[in-house]
């Protein structure tokens, strides 16, 4: 487990508080050139980094209802969770609102009506078309030409096993996950070309990656709590070892 706040590698430390662990990764999110999105936090990172995963998820649920955060379901091909705090968030949504064409293009009226009546009465990470228009139609009539800008705008992806699921998403992540896909494969073929499959921690964190922007640190705390990648203290510090089946 890695110890979010620590430049020292050798530190195994983790914490007991959620929030605490949020707000320090929250800070130390990778900053992209050309990339304009606000810090969220994987799921699979916290895990690395709270001794507690079910206090995790209560801890996870409780915030979600208290309206202090939102997760979204990542479409990365896997089973990837985000966790934006949100006032970022509504940052990112007013962001992507203008960068689709602003409130002054027609039909833009969804867009106050989606801050107003979904994003605060709507905390799942899915919505089915139904609900969707339902909570809408508090604003005005709903057309399918809204829902469109909507997705347009990135606010919302349409899942694909059912076109009358939504997912919530956050708008401009796809270089992010991009990073990220590419990051990890990076990472775990550079551990499996090593005779044990295995590296010290503090020099697999120096790494520079070719195919990925992100931060390594970002990464292992991902592949650490996701469980492809687990630590082993030794006597030298902490190693990176792949994790055998």
């Amino acid at each position: 487990m890695l110890k979010p706040c620590s430049d020292d590698a050798e530190d195994n430390l983790t914490f007991n508080d959620t929030m605490i662990a949020l707000q320090l990764m929250r800070t130390q999110f990778p900053k992209l050139e050309k990339v304009v999105v606000q810090p969220f936090i994987l799921q699979s990172q916290l895990y690395s980094s709270v001794k507690d995963r079910t206090q995790v998820d209560r801890d996870l649920e409780s915030f979600k209802k208290d309206k202090m955060l939102r997760i979204f379901k990542l479409s990365s091909g896997q089973d990837d969770h985000a966790i934006m705090f949100m006032d970022d968030y509504l940052k990112q949504v007013a962001f992507s609102i203008k960068r689709s064409g602003g409130k002054d293009q027609d039909g833009s009226e969804v867009f106050e009506w989606f801050e107003k009546y979904v994003v605060s009465s709507k905390l799942d990470v899915s919505i089915n078309q139904l609900e969707l228009c339902s909570l809408l139609s508090r604003g005005g009539d709903v057309t399918d030409k809204h829902i469109t800008l909507l997705m347009n705008a990135g606010l919302l992806t349409r899942q694909l096993i059912d076109p009358n699921i939504y997912w919530f998403a956050i708008p401009r992540i796809g270089p992010i996950l991009k990073g990220l896909s590419q990051g990890r494969k990076e990472i775990l073929s550079l551990l499996n070309r090593k005779k044990y499959k295995e590296m010290m921690l503090s020099s697999l964190e120096k790494t520079k990656l070719r195919l990925s922007p992100l931060d390594t640190r970002f990464l292992l705390r991902d592949l650490i709590g996701s469980g492809h990648i687990k630590t082993v203290q030794t006597p030298t510090g902490l190693l990176a070892r792949i994790t055998r089946d």
